[in-house]
């Protein structure tokens, strides 16, 4: 499904709504995960909806929903958690722990999976708490990308979108945390006999 078609999609569903129009948007940010939407999508359809202003609030109301919602199920399904922890270390290995400005500019990224970023929001913080507002902070920047460039994302060369995608890649490491912790267990594991 090509990016203008599933915003063509999503504007259409939302605008029959009428009034309740905000909540059903917020709402379908907050399932969009489930239906494997992008982000940037419904974050584009928002602007287009609601314009720059409001549409921001509602996507970074709707994605901090979709961030409790995913903290609500990993926790209430155990085998879930474990299946985003396998998948993490399979992308990223056992040891990566990104900081605080490499999850900001993750979110920025529009084809980097949502719930793999919020796990590694949910292995930062301990509460819940911690996690909502760690969320609520990560979802601004990326929701003011997507919702104001959204519409003219479409006019821009390829090469710009190319460029900014390789920038956002060199601030990610530029920003890694510098020390890796590792558990005395896994530094001194044996090979069974």
């Amino acid at each position: 499904m090509t990016i203008q078609l599933a915003t063509s999609t999503v504007l259409t569903v939302i605008q029959t709504t009428g009034f309740f129009a905000p909540f059903v948007f917020i709402l379908f940010h907050m399932i969009r995960q489930f239906l494997l939407i992008p982000v940037a999508v419904v974050c584009v359809a928002g602007g287009i909806l609601f314009g720059t202003q409001l549409g921001s609030v509602y996507s970074i109301i709707g994605l901090t929903g979709s961030s409790i919602t995913f903290y609500l199920i990993t926790k209430l399904f155990p085998t879930l958690m474990n299946r985003f922890v396998k998948m993490k270390e399979k992308w990223l290995g056992n040891y990566t722990s990104f900081s605080l400005i490499q999850i900001i500019i993750l979110r920025m990224i529009p084809f980097i999976n949502f719930s793999l970023i919020s796990l590694c929001i949910l292995e930062k913080t301990k509460t819940f708490s911690r996690y909502t507002k760690i969320s609520f902070l990560t979802h601004i920047p990326s929701t003011l990308c997507f919702t104001i460039l959204g519409a003219s994302i479409h006019s821009l060369p390829p090469i710009f979108l190319v460029a900014i995608v390789i920038t956002l890649f060199v601030l990610i490491y530029y920003f890694r945390e510098k020390q890796v912790c590792i558990k005395w267990n896994d530094f001194f594991l044996r090979e069974k006999a």
